[in-house]
């Protein structure tokens, strides 16, 4: 199913509510979504090659997770 016909289908829903409470938790979740859209701006080429320092020193010393340690962490989670 596409991105449009979701939105659709999930507006139609909406308008079907009855629950003032439902409809409050909709718009704090909307807003905070669109909140942190518009937080993100683009890093500065300094910004970039920092961290791109920062990964190699961390990598060079040691400061790493492996994938299957950090996949063992995530199961344990829920």
């Amino acid at each position: 199913m596409d991105l449009q016909t979701r939105k659709i289908l999930f507006v139609q829903e909406f308008l079907k509510l009855e629950s003032e409470k439902a409809i409050f938790l909709l718009e704090k979740l909307l807003e905070k979504e669109t909140k942190n859209d518009s937080e993100f701006s683009p890093m500065s080429l300094q910004e970039y090659q920092k961290r791109i320092d920062q990964s190699i020193d961390d990598s060079l010393n040691g400061r790493l997770t492996e994938s299957n340690q950090l996949l063992s962490e995530i199961e344990k989670w829920s």
